[in-house]
């Protein structure tokens, strides 16, 4: 199976523009820049990579994590994801912090934990992520 998407870049680093696409059309023409990426904290101008590879990691983490909790007979009715990725301008991206809060009846502590941990390290975009610290603060709602 292949995903894909396309950048169109115009201009040199700093002042140029682009604009990103993807397959399912979730994304067509949205822009991205130098500014948007290093400099708009308020990240509200448009998109960079590092918040794409967050919504790539906190849904593939909810996703796997649902499968788990499902298989051990506890599916969850909510499952709230959120992925930090941090990225240190000249090093890189550093890492990917994942915080969920589970809502899944007939589940103790200890079992959401291990599952939680299980598909942090499981999930197929983790794995991708191998080359950065991944962490996990995950707990029951």
């Amino acid at each position: 199976m292949d995903r894909t998407a396309n950048a169109v870049w115009q201009g040199n680093l700093k002042e140029g523009k682009g604009t990103l696409d993807t397959q399912s059309g979730a994304l067509k023409g949205t822009p991205y820049s130098f500014k948007m990426r290093f400099e708009d904290e308020s990240g509200k101008s448009g998109t960079n990579p590092e918040e794409l590879i967050a919504a790539a990691h906190a849904g593939c983490f909810a996703m796997q994590f649902s499968h788990f909790l499902a298989e051990n007979g506890t599916p969850a009715t909510e499952l709230d994801a959120k992925a930090v990725v941090t990225l240190i301008p000249g090093t890189g991206i550093t890492g990917s912090a994942l915080t969920l809060v589970g809502k899944v009846p007939g589940i103790d502590a200890a079992k959401f934990q291990e599952l939680a941990e299980k598909a942090k390290a499981e999930c197929p975009v983790s794995k991708a992520l191998g080359a950065i610290k991944v962490s996990l603060d995950a707990r029951l709602g």
